[in-house]
């Protein structure tokens, strides 16, 4: 088999790594939605229907991860760094985990009243979630990378912000909470949202690193 013919075989494979990626900001920024409706609802019933939804969109995410990563040992030729793909499709997964995690600690946790908090950073998240699928969406072509660029840009300046709410919230927290219990609720998920606010500057930095190593 000529070289030309091994290259046409090969190279097509490239394409499926972007749809995976592409599939998984998608799912990504869908945990986010119902993320935030689960902050903004005072019905029970629609909070335990959300928080069933966020965990198949996790089982979601953890079946396209692992596509990637088989796509990976079945693929000689990769877009780019083959490392920098699997820390990609690990870090998008780490926001839907800690999407879940978060809606799980209101499933069991069941706090009496949700801080304004809550919803001020999962619409962060919600932000964060979008400006992922577009520097994702703008990896097909990395010699036109500024869309890349710019929404990583924002990603950090969004986790900033988050950092900021999560703070003020803990110091709220202890200083206004007089139920122990109800603090030690709250506190965990006000963390498990702001955790999600890491992972997707985590996410950006590999976008980042991909860029520069493609440039």
């Amino acid at each position: 088999m000529g070289i030309e013919k091994i290259f046409q075989i090969l190279v097509p494979k490239q394409k499926n790594f972007f749809i995976l990626f592409e599939k998984s900001a998608e799912n990504l920024v869908q945990s986010a939605e119902l993320l935030k409706k689960l902050m903004s609802t005072n019905d029970q019933s629609e909070r335990e229907t959300l928080v069933v939804k966020i965990k198949e969109l996790e089982t979601t995410g953890d079946n396209i991860a692992h596509q990637i990563y088989e796509e990976l040992n079945t693929t000689f030729i990769t877009p780019f760094d083959r490392d920098d793909i699997h820390e990609l499709a690990s870090a998008i997964d780490d926001v839907v985990d800690m999407i879940d995690s978060a809606s799980q600690k209101v499933k069991l946790y069941k706090p009496k009243s949700y801080m304004d908090e809550f919803l001020s950073i999962a619409d962060l998240i919600l932000d964060a979630s979008k400006e992922i699928k577009c520097a994702v969406e703008g990896l097909r072509n990395l010699k036109k990378s500024n869309n890349c660029i710019t929404a990583c840009i924002k990603i950090n300046e969004i986790e900033n912000k988050a950092d900021i709410i999560y703070h003020y919230a803990i110091s709220q927290l202890f200083e206004k909470e007089p139920d122990a219990i109800e603090l030690i609720k709250k506190k965990a998920i006000i963390e498990a949202l702001e955790r999600a606010t890491d992972r997707a500057e985590d996410t950006s930095d590999i976008i980042k690193t991909i860029i520069i190593k493609s440039a």
